[in-house]
């Protein structure tokens, strides 16, 4: 038997789907796979795709004719090629047009975006998920959407991302003496600066706690186009907010967090609410697309864009210790109860087999 070979292709890839990708591809590589990662030379020095025993093939985000025809050498031979996420779906259904390669698609997140713009959007995800010969949806709704959109088949396929490692309780405090949070309650949010994550709202409900003594410290991790807009209004309101950019050390950050909090507008499996949980980090969310049904009873949720009910829910976390220990605990259980790494592995090479399966000539 021939070995399998597998194209997965990332465009700009969010924080969760690029992990998933090199998760995948090291789980694939060991049960004998060859894989090929097609995606931007960023993603790969952030990733390490080639340590997880994947070939990379840097693949500019652009949809330039330079950039499709590189993609299509890469995929030529492949017996799956593996889109995650709208525009490396709709890049790849392209590049593969007239060779005989099953597509599988993977939407991790929804378009959240109106006008001409949202019915581009729409557009395009009608085109990627009929081209594609399975398109797997991290939650229902995903599942829901890319069948009213067309989709050939359309299955629901929850993505594990690796287990954060746990430090001591000597590495917590080397972070919080770090991020400036020693004698003072720190608070936790990370995710792109974009408009959706609802930044916004998270600088209004710091209002509701900035009084507290010690004042807590909001630090958000990550970076975006709407930095520099949000650096301004921190310095302008003097508000105990630091933005720290982009960081490869997340979980040890984390992990040293009193509360983790998350204000956005539409999430999928949310990388920071897996890890909270998984570290035993008690986290207040809004409860919107798959958050409530990931997270269960182990997280205080919020409506969103209600500052006052995200202040109130973080000032009582941080009064009751007790509450605060009963979180955690529920957040380990809950964690518990997600797809491992192998199972979602095993569940996209059984699709895989089967798409091959489907392309063998019978005899």
């Amino acid at each position: 038997m021939t070995q399998l070979r597998t194209v997965q292709v990332l465009g700009g890839g969010s924080a969760g789907s690029s992990a998933h990708v090199r998760s995948l591809a090291a789980g694939l590589v060991a049960r004998g796979v060859r894989v090929t990662v097609c995606a931007p030379a960023a993603l790969d020095l952030a990733y390490d795709f080639g340590g997880a025993g994947a070939s990379h093939v840097p693949v500019a985000r652009r949809g330039d004719p330079a950039s499709v025809a590189a993609l299509r050498a890469a995929c030529a031979g492949a017996d799956v090629v593996h889109a995650h996420g709208l525009h490396a779906a709709v890049r790849t259904a392209l590049a593969l047009g007239g060779l005989r390669v099953p597509l599988v698609v993977t939407w991790h997140t929804r378009t959240e975006a109106e006008g001409p713009r949202g019915r581009l959007l729409r557009m395009l995800e009608r085109r990627a998920v009929r081209a594609a010969s399975v398109v797997l949806g991290t939650t229902s709704e995903l599942v829901d959407g890319a069948r009213a959109r067309g989709a050939r088949d359309a299955r629901l396929a929850p993505v594990a991302l690796p287990a954060p490692c746990p430090g001591s309780a000597g590495e917590e405090n080397k972070s919080r003496a770090e991020l400036g949070a020693v004698e003072r309650p720190l608070l936790m949010a990370v995710g792109a600066l974009v408009p959706d994550q609802g930044y916004d709202t998270l600088l209004d409900a710091v209002a509701g706690w900035r009084d507290l003594d010690p004042t807590p410290l909001l630090t958000i991790a990550g970076e975006g186009r709407e930095r520099g807009r949000l650096q301004r209004r921190i310095e302008a309101d003097d508000l105990p907010v630091q933005l720290i950019g982009r960081r490869d050390d997340i979980s040890e950050l984390l992990a040293s967090a009193d509360v983790a909090v998350l204000a956005s507008r539409w999430e999928a499996r949310s990388v920071l609410a897996q890890e909270a949980l998984r570290l035993g980090v008690p986290l207040v969310a809004t409860a919107v697309g798959a958050i409530p049904e990931l997270v269960g009873d182990a997280a205080e949720l919020v409506p969103y864009g209600d500052a006052p009910a995200l202040a109130d829910a973080v000032t009582r976390l941080l009064g009751d210790p007790g509450r605060r220990a009963r979180l955690a605990a529920a957040g380990r259980a809950q964690a518990a109860t997600w797809p491992t790494e192998d199972e979602t592995i095993a569940q996209v090479l059984c699709v895989y087999d089967e798409l091959t399966e489907r392309g063998r000539p019978q005899r």
